[in-house]
């Protein structure tokens, strides 16, 4: 590991009782992290055998720049899909630490491989937690520590990118591009200008789903996700664009406008569904 804070720290976090794995995730393992990106570390474990967190606790103390002001927390604290972990500052940087139960990620894998995705209600993910997302972790994600091979197993299965995955989103998000388009005109009449942002936001959040799933593209969460779908072969044109016309629009206050766009957007997807449902 070339990257200091990652080579003292790593081995630490692989030495704590219930660590299978250590990954690093989001933009690092991406490679389109800037200066300043948070570190995302991924911290997975078997169910007959979690992590023990107050050893985390201890583990991670020496590296925090404030050990008063670091929060590690329980399994479980932060709900069934972000699961837990710790908000922490080292050396000035924000190490993020997640934890996931390996048995649980290698059955979402499996159903969604079988065309099976849930959506749940998640803070900081205002269109949903999607449990793709889970296989999109495991895809980018870099292996730090690997204990059992579980992370290396579960990549291997995610590619090529699953078909019914693909079917699956097209089918949960596709239609309801549309409907929103059509619930946000229904509100300019009553000038509701926060329900009718809410609904465009999630019409072009299911967009960008169903452009990335038509591509073969794991979503890791809704930020960036436009400007993703917008660089891929099968994405409407200058789609990028097209979004900053919608909001725009919407800060004119020309909401009609800002729905007509949307509405193009919306049947440029459409088509470009038909040509990857032809070319299977």
């Amino acid at each position: 590991m070339d990257d200091p804070l990652l080579r003292h720290l790593v081995p630490a976090l692989a030495a704590v009782p219930g660590v299978d794995a250590v990954v690093l995730g989001g933009s690092r393992s991406r490679g389109d992290a800037v200066a300043g990106s948070d570190y995302d570390i991924g911290l997975y474990f078997r169910a007959g055998k979690p992590l023990d967190v107050g050893a985390l606790k201890a583990a991670v103390a020496p590296f925090v720049d404030a050990p008063s002001e670091g929060n590690v927390t329980e399994i479980g604290e932060w709900g069934p899909w972000i699961v837990g972990g710790g908000w922490l500052t080292i050396d000035g940087q924000s190490v993020d630490l997640l934890y996931r139960n390996a048995d649980d990620v290698v059955d979402t894998i499996a159903r969604a491989r079988n065309g099976a995705i849930e959506v749940d209600y998640q803070p900081g993910h205002p269109h949903g937690f999607l449990s793709s997302i889970w296989l999109a972790e495991v895809h980018h994600c870099r292996i730090l520590a690997d204990r059992s091979g579980t992370v290396s197993r579960m990549k291997q299965g995610l590619t090529p990118y699953p078909r019914a995955l693909g079917e699956a989103i097209v089918a949960r998000f596709q239609w309801e591009i549309a409907f929103a388009a059509g619930n946000a005109a229904k509100a300019i009449a009553r000038n509701d200008t926060s329900y009718i942002a809410g609904s465009i936001f999630r019409a072009l959040a299911c967009a960008a789903q169903v452009i990335c799933a038509i591509n073969g593209t794991y979503v890791m969460n809704e930020k960036g996700a436009l400007r993703l779908a917008g660089t891929l072969p099968l994405a409407p044109r200058d789609l990028e664009g097209r979004v900053e016309t919608v909001w725009a629009c919407f800060a004119d206050k020309d909401y009609a406008a800002a729905l007509d766009a949307l509405n193009h957007i919306d049947r440029d997807v459409a088509r470009l569904v038909e040509v990857w449902r032809e070319a299977a």
